[in-house]
This record gives structure tokens, sequence and C-alpha cells, in this order.
């Protein structure tokens, strides 16, 4: 009997137990961002009874990977179990579901009320209905009397318009009563339906832990995990005063967060590093050829230009801005780890859960560069502005969009690509109009001969450079001539107007100097000659 009965006592604090978990709400102190997940540190305080407890953590991410979870505890707790589970219900909660039951319920009731209430209105209608049709059918009979006078038709023709125009109005009023009840109770049932979407749709996601505590006592658990729905992406404002002047770029970050909880008063990570990316290193197989089948490529030239402004634009004045942001660096530490960089930001900050980008200012870089001009006529008649960015590496640049501001002007958009072999960054800093380019050909030093079975053409170009600014320039020019990959068709440079020549690509480099105002023509000539009966189609 004793055995039995301490059985029923421990299965009966067992199902207490169970009925009866401690609730928690998480509040998140850091996270480091990585370029599609998260890392989140939350903190728990809870006060545990001795022995085993269960807790339901609450405010936690949606999107969590449960192989990353880690619960911090001290010494005196053990941790035996942690489930990431959805929709756990609440007995403290209960109220609130009552009170959507009960509202749900109200609404039930007044549709119910409305819907009585248009039956009467279409009793009412009907009967006013059924009365027109017998007004009807008494005053034509009454008309077709033969010994009916002119006065008492005309009475009774009046008394039928009064009639019937009386129940016309009352039958339009119930129908506009009637249209104003369906409105109403398409309202309530909206209402009803948005009430249980956010009651069913949108999951919500807590940490029941298993603990055994060895003494009662209040504690707070850190917890650590992984979730997918943050993302970070850099960009840059890139100012220059003039050609003589240093870049003052403002290394910025879009950060975005939809994990279902928003970061509030949180203290930023920002890591190039990615944790869902497949570490395992790769293994190389046999390699063996086989026969196929010739693939056709559409050999289609696109020429991409990542510029979108021009050295030439709106007045951009971002002195308040450039105060306001000067000091940032100091409040940003980089860390230069083995695989990654990340930076750590001291400035607490508000991410709502909202999938919005929110911008955060990083580094306030100076970067001495050196600055040249770039053209190719053949391809763009203007002349852009380079900026050449040695040992670019230390500054730890990532790539991104940058905005383009050159003597307080906003002249467009760049791109940064510090992922490179070349020792030098070259930034484009859009294209100057005081800078003159004309490429034209020379008809009578241009033209086709037929020799025997041969065509023989010659091509000659001008190429016209105007500086129009008011100081010296160095530009870097290119041009270029054909090259045979055919033993049929055989290619002679003419004239390479003093260029560098690459006899492999066929490309023509000028290092080209201007004084203000100064004028320089340079000329090339090329000669193709191939059989004169085949067609070269890319000539």
């Amino acid at each position: 009997m004793k055995k039995i009965l301490l059985i029923t006592l421990l299965c009966f604090s067992t199902i207490t137990f169970a009925q009866k978990p401690i609730f928690t709400t998480a509040k998140i102190k850091s996270a480091t961002v990585y370029s599609n997940s998260a890392e989140l540190l939350q903190s728990a305080f809870v006060t545990l009874p001795s022995g085993t407890s269960e807790i339901v953590v609450k405010n936690v991410a949606d999107y969590i990977n449960e192989n990353t979870i880690q619960i911090g505890a001290p010494a005196n707790v053990t941790v035996l179990s942690v489930q990431l589970v959805r929709d756990y219900k609440e007995t403290s909660n209960s109220n609130d579901v009552i009170k959507l039951s009960l509202l749900e319920q109200k609404f039930q009731d007044s549709i119910r009320f409305i819907e009585n209430e248009i039956s009467k209105i279409n009793i009412e209608k009907n009967a006013l209905t059924k009365t027109i049709e017998l007004l009807d059918k008494k005053e034509l009979a009454g008309t077709t009397k033969p010994e009916i006078t002119i006065s008492e038709f005309t009475k009774l023709v009046d008394y039928y318009r009064i009639k019937r125009n009386e129940f016309g109005q009352s039958i339009h009023v119930l129908n506009v009563k009637e249209e104003k009840f369906q409105e109403k109770i398409e309202i309530l049932r909206e209402k009803i339906a948005s009430k249980k979407t956010i009651q069913n749709t949108k999951p919500v996601y807590s940490l029941v832990l298993q603990v055994m505590s060895s003494q009662a006592s209040s504690i707070n658990f850190d917890i650590n995990y992984i979730t997918n729905g943050a993302n970070w992406i850099p960009f840059y404002d890139m100012r220059a005063d003039n050609i003589n002047s240093p870049i003052n770029l403002m290394y910025k970050v879009k950060v975005s967060q939809n994990t279902g909880i928003d970061w509030k008063n949180v203290k930023l990570t920002l890591s190039s590093g990615n944790p869902n990316q497949n570490n395992t290193a790769p293994i190389l197989q046999a390699w063996f050829l086989r026969f196929g089948y010739p693939r056709v490529y559409n050999n289609s030239n696109v020429i991409y230009n990542s510029l979108q402004g021009q050295v030439s634009g709106v007045a951009y004045d971002k002195k308040k801005e450039m105060d306001d942001e000067s000091s940032i660096s100091n409040y940003t530490t980089i860390n230069e780890n083995q695989l990654n960089v990340s930076f750590d930001i001291d400035i607490p900050y508000d991410i709502l859960s909202n999938g919005k980008a929110h911008s955060v200012a990083l580094k306030d870089l100076k970067l001495p560069a050196t600055y040249k001009y770039y053209a190719v006529p053949k391809v763009e008649k203007e002349a852009f502005l380079l900026a050449e960015i040695s040992e670019y590496s230390k500054f730890n640049l990532l790539p991104g969009e940058a905005n383009i501001i050159f003597e307080g002007m906003y002249v467009g958009k760049t791109m940064i690509n510090p992922n490179q072999t070349s020792d030098t960054l070259n930034l484009s800093m859009g294209r100057d109009k005081k800078i003159a380019i004309k490429r034209e050909k020379i008809a009578d030093k241009s033209g086709t001969k037929f020799l025997s079975g041969y065509k023989e053409q010659t091509f000659t170009y001008d190429i016209t450079v105007k500086n129009n600014k008011k100081e010296a320039i160095e530009m870097l020019l290119k041009d270029q001539y054909p090259i045979s990959t055919d033993k049929e068709i055989t290619i002679e440079l003419l004239d390479n107007g003093k260029a560098k020549v690459n006899a492999e690509t066929g490309i023509l480099t000028w290092d080209v100097k201007l004084g203000a105002g100064e004028t320089k023509k340079l000329r090339i000539s090329y000669k193709i000659k191939y059989p004169k009966d085949k067609f070269i189609d890319n000539l």
C-alpha cells in the first residue's frame, strides 16, 4: 500500500510539474550579422526552485538553426535538454485567447442580428410588392367599366399614382437600408478573418528548457543561436574636392532583419564570414574526356559600364552630414581574422523586424589617391576620371556600390571591387565633359584594293584630344587594331602613333600629358589582306 501511494504521489507531482512550466521572456543583448544570417545573444531571467524545472523562453527568433543553440547557465544549474517549439500555449495567455473568442462571438452575434433585420426588410418589401400587384389589378379593372365618368377616372388615376409612388418610395428606402446592413456584415466578417489571421497564421516560437538546479535561486540564462532572417550590404560615399586632394570615403552598410523580434538598443557586429557555407575542402576526381556535339554561342560584344553619373551634376551639400559622421570611426573597431573581417560597433542600434534597410556608418577613411584620366574613344568618346589607390588591402574594403561626390557635386554611382590581384585599385570618379575627344576615319588614307585573288583594306583614324580645363592633366588613352586568327588573314600595323603596342592583344596605349587648353592629335593606321571571295563579319 505504501509503494502504491508513493508511485501515485510521484505521478501526481510529475503531472503537476508538467502543467506548471516557468515562463520568461528573452531580451536581446547583441547581434553578429552575416551576409545572410545573424548570431543573436539573448538573456533570460528566471527564479528556479530546487530540483527539476521546465522553462519556456519566449521572444526568440523565427528562423533558428536548432543545431546552433547554446545555453549558458551558472554552475549550480544543469541544462538537461533544449527544444524549439512552435506556438507554445502559455496558461497566462489564455485570457488573450478568451478575449479573442469573446470578440469573435460578439461579431457573430452582430451579424445574426443584422441578418434578422434584413429578413424583416425582405418581408416588408414582399408585402409592398404584393400590394402593388393588387393595386395594379384593381385599378386596371376599374378603368374598364363602361359607366365610369371622366371625373371618376381622373380621381382613380390620381389615387393610383399617389399610392404607386408611395409604395415605390418605401421599397427604395428598404433597399438602401438592406445595402447598408450588407456592408456592415462584410466589415464584421473581415474583422473576424483578420483576427483569425493574426491568431493563427503568425507562428510564435519558444525555447523549452529542461533544467535541474541544486538549490533555489534567481539566475540569468545566456541564449546564443544563429537565425536566417538578417543580412547586411556594404556601400560607400566617395568624396573628393579636386584632383589634388585625397578621397574621403565613408564606409557604410545597410542592415535589415526579419527575424520576428525587434532588436532594441543592440550592440552590432558585422562580419564578412558566412556560417552557412559548405566548409568541406574539395577533392579532385579523375578527369575523363569524351566526344560530344559542338555548341553554338552568341558571340556578342557586351560592354558594361558601372558608372551611372558624370563629372558634372547636382550641387551636393553634405557638410553637416560629414561633420556628424566624422567621429563615427571612434566607435567602430575592425578585427581582421584569419578567414574574415568583422566590425564591432560600440553605438547601440534599433533594428526593427520589418525587412527595411537601416543605414549604419562604420568608418570615415582618407584614401591617398593619384588621379588620371582614361579614355577609349573607339567605345566611348568621353574621358573618365580614375582615382588610383595603392595598398588598398589595408582598408578592409568589400565589394559594394559607391555614391560619387566630386567638387561638391553628386555625379552618380560606381562600383568598388577590391577582389582583384592588381596592386592598384582604380576607382571611377565619373565622366569629364571638359575634355573633348574625337575619333574620325580619314577617307583619303583609307580604302579597298583588289590584288589578284586578295582584297586589301586600309583603315586610318585620327584621334584628337583637347583639354578645356584650367589645369594640366594626364590621360591614359587606348585604342586597338585587329588580330588575325586565320593564316589567310594578314594584318599589318602601318602607323602606331608612337603608342605602346601589345602585339598579342592589339591594344595601343598612350600616356598623354595635356596643358590647360592644349590639343593633341594621334594617328593610327593598319592594313588587312584576305581572300576576295571571303567575308569578315566583324571588321
